[in-house]
């Protein structure tokens, strides 16, 4: 596999290890995102301990607001995040 192929899936993994602990299997419920957020973006988000961070992260997720973050919602986040650190990456140089 590329690099590229088994990037894409640890990303799946990452979501399918953390999604479906609280109902359907293939969403995160709010606690399961921040499991997810503390468990492999721990770094970048900290412990998630704030309330309305976590809200305010989870709410902007939920593009189609029905209470759970679907799987390209989750893409959305990491490809998100990704294209912040490539911006500070650019900088660093």
């Amino acid at each position: 596999m590329s690099q590229t192929q088994k990037a894409m899936a640890q990303l799946i993994a990452v979501f399918h290890k953390h999604s479906g602990k609280e109902g359907d299997k293939l969403t995160l419920s709010k606690s399961e995102l921040k499991d997810l957020l503390t468990a492999e973006l721990g770094d970048i988000f900290g412990k998630t301990q704030d309330k309305a961070a976590l809200d305010k992260i989870f709410k902007d997720l939920d593009a189609n607001a029905d209470g759970v973050v679907d799987f390209q919602e989750y893409v959305t986040l990491i490809s998100s995040i990704t294209m912040l650190c490539n911006e500070n990456f650019k900088k660093g140089k």
